[in-house]
Order: structure tokens, then sequence, then C-alpha cells
């Protein structure tokens, strides 16, 4: 992304979220009520057209229904882990990520900590402040600038407690980093955190990366990388996420591919709904220290 202005993705991620939300209870697929207000009016009822005359979706068909399974996914995770005794929460690119204001129950388990670029954090930080009234007690903005910081010295620095019982939230980033980057955060999580931590990402098969599998959506965003300064450089090749984490120190991996994401959510009005293929989500619990 560029240095002196939000990312664009994120907000193309939230406004996902927040044409989802506008649907009736029983059909939408997540629910963000804080999404809405993280992008322009002009920009939602802009693309809100393109949604409903059904334009999008043949530029990138199923590219919609990925990602708000994506985040209802997510969203089940997280209760789960919070339900089996969470105690931090760390979100990696957090974006626009409105767990932390939506799940009332780690406002007094778990701290959290979102973990953004200082400029889409600063635009972030004051949209919840119009939103809240001002930022809640629980949740630490940690500001990263990776030219130039790194993520261990600026987590602990801002309190974090490798100690604790840690979820680790990294969704929609993986595929804008260096196969590097995505080593060094992994082995930062699977070397600097407590017992029963996990981590939860997305990521996006190699076929699609290098082109054998043909998508709009990909075409459009490498199309476009000029003007968001979010190019695509990172996949896992299908079938080797397990062997992948497990050289990284993970265990009790699970990985989810669009098929599972579409039995699971898309069902009754929504079972003509698509889900993009060549896209996966994957939980995996940091393997146990010997210093622990």
């Amino acid at each position: 992304m560029r240095k002196d202005r939000p990312s664009f993705t994120a907000a193309g991620i939230a406004l996902a979220r927040a044409i989802e939300s506008t649907k009736p209870a029983g059909e939408r697929v997540c629910y963000d009520p804080f999404a809405r207000h993280f992008v322009g009016r002009l920009f939602f009822y802009f693309l809100r057209f393109f949604v409903d005359i059904g334009y999008s979706e043949k530029r990138g068909p199923g590219v919609m229904g990925f990602l708000v399974a994506r985040d209802r996914y997510i969203d089940d995770y997280l209760q789960s882990c919070l339900d089996d005794g969470l105690e931090q929460l760390v979100i990696l690119g957090a974006g626009y990520d409105s767990r932390a204001y939506r799940f009332e129950k780690l406002k007094g388990q778990a701290k959290v900590f979102e973990v953004d670029h200082p400029a889409t954090q600063q635009a972030k930080k004051e949209k919840l402040r119009r939103i809240l009234g001002e930022l809640p007690e629980h949740v630490v903005y940690v500001p990263v600038d990776f030219a130039t910081e790194t993520l261990e010295k600026r987590l602990y620095d801002s309190g974090y407690d490798r100690q604790l019982k840690t979820l680790f939230i990294w969704q929609g980033v993986t595929y804008y980093l260096t196969p590097e980057a995505v080593d060094s955060t992994l082995a930062f999580v699977a070397n600097h955190s407590g017992q029963g931590s996990s981590i939860i990402f997305d990521y996006m098969a190699t076929s699609l990366l290098n082109g054998t599998i043909k998508r709009g959506e990909v075409s459009g965003m490498r199309r476009y990388r000029r003007f968001t300064g979010e190019g695509l450089t990172f996949g896992i090749d299908e079938g080797t996420i397990e062997e992948f984490l497990q050289q990284r120190g993970f265990c009790q991996i699970k990985n989810v591919t669009t098929g599972y994401l579409k039995k699971a959510y898309f069902t009754g009005v929504n079972q003509k709904r698509e889900v993009a293929s060549g896209y996966a989500i994957v939980s995996a619990t940091v393997n146990s220290r010997a210093d622990e």
C-alpha cells in the first residue's frame, strides 16, 4: 500500500461487509454494523449498484461470497477461542476490522492489539471516535511501518504478553506479502505466544497467483496495482498447507476450502450464491515451547 494514505483494499473489504449487513437477518452470511461507517457514502452506493446489477459477480464470480464467508468463519473461530479461555487477541493488518468492538466478551476477557500501517490506523481511529465517542480501553493500537520497524519490537513495546493464550487473526493480508515476510510473521507467532495460542489466516493458491487459473478479480488487482499500491505476491500450492505450517512450528491444522464454506453458510435462500475457488482459510495451534 502507499505510505501516505489508508489502504484501498481495507476499504473494499469493509464495503463487502457493509453490503452484506444490509440484507435481512435470515439471508445475510455475516453481520457487521460498524462496516457501513468505515466507507464513504458515495463509495458505498456506487459499489452497491454494481453488486445489485450483477456486474461485480460477472467480473469475479463468487468473490463476494468468499469475502463474507471468510468474515463469518473467522468470527465463528474467534467465538470458539473466547469460549475456550482466550486471553489476548492480535489482529495483524487490522484495516477496518471491527471484531474488537462487536464481540462484547473481549472487553472483559482479553486485551486486543490491532496492528496496522500508521496511515490506515490513523484513519480508522478517527472514524471510531466519531462512532463510539472515544477509543475503547481494551484495544491497543500498534502502528507498524514494516520498512523500518519489526512486529516483535512494536508489540512488546505496546504491552504484549508472550505468556498468554493468544489468537492471531491475519485476514486478507498474506496475498500482498513476500515469502520472507510471511515466514517472519509465522516465526513470531510460533515463538512468542503462550500455550494453546493459535493463528487463523486466509491465502490464495499459487495457481491463481501465477495465472495458471485465470480469474477476473486477480487480473483486475494486477491492473490497478499502480493505483492501490497493493500487488499480489504470495500463494501456497494446493494440498501443501499442512506441511507448510508443520515446518514452521504449528499443529492441529485445519484447512477450509471454498467447498466447505459453501456447504456451511450458503443454504436456503443463499444456495445459488457462488463462492470463488482458489482461496482457503487455515487455522493452526502453536507447538508447545520448551520454556513453558
